[in-house]
């Protein structure tokens, strides 16, 4: 009994390591995209332009498909509204990447700025509390880089996106190493 228990946990731990394995390779492939989308913000930007466009354009079929789902007229003119508009939207960014980049970028301002005031009235609510100094901090930094994207709009469109990509990859990157990293030392305890 105990040989197949340990059999098992041998098992268990070639696993944890493939796993582990694949965690540190797509970590790696991450950090590596990150670095090109901070080097290149342009095209990293332009990229995430042409993403959006393609994302719209799938989301216009899903929405004329779903007109065939019934629902009455009243959905069914909905439905096929929100698919032309989607599907026109998404052929502008692909034809237009760069004035597209140039909405994502004033979208991306705006939104900073709204998440700043709500960090703000958040950190008045719980002003209280230990910690709280931090969404105080957190609402100072993203009604700056709000502001600092609004006030260069359109060069910010050049590297704004980009950037913030590029920094959301490069983060994902080491969080998959670390946790790949975890994993395998975890493995070789269990194995031993």
């Amino acid at each position: 009994m105990e040989i197949a228990h340990g059999t098992h946990g041998l098992h268990g731990s070639d696993t944890i390591k493939r796993v582990g394995g694949w965690m540190i390779g797509l970590g790696v492939v991450f950090v590596i995209l990150g670095i090109i989308a901070i080097v290149e913000p342009g095209i990293a930007g332009v990229t995430v332009s042409l993403l959006v466009g393609w994302l719209l354009i799938f989301g216009g079929v899903a929405h004329l498909i779903a007109m065939f789902s019934g629902g009455g007229v009243g959905r069914v003119i909905w439905n096929v509204i929100l698919g032309i508009l989607y599907i026109v939207g998404g052929f502008y960014f692909l034809t237009h990447p760069l004035l597209a980049l140039g909405t994502l970028t004033l979208f991306l301002a705006g939104i900073l700025i709204a998440e700043a005031v709500l960090e703000f009235i958040a950190y008045f609510q719980r002003r209280s509390e230990e910690g709280s100094g931090w969404m105080l901090v957190n609402a100072l930094v993203t009604l700056f880089l709000g502001i600092l994207i609004w006030r260069h709009w359109p060069s910010s469109s050049i590297w704004a996106i980009g950037t913030i990509v590029g920094i959301g990859l490069l983060m994902t990157g080491i969080s998959r190493l670390m946790l790949g990293t975890a994993a395998r030392k975890l493995a070789n305890r269990v194995a031993v």
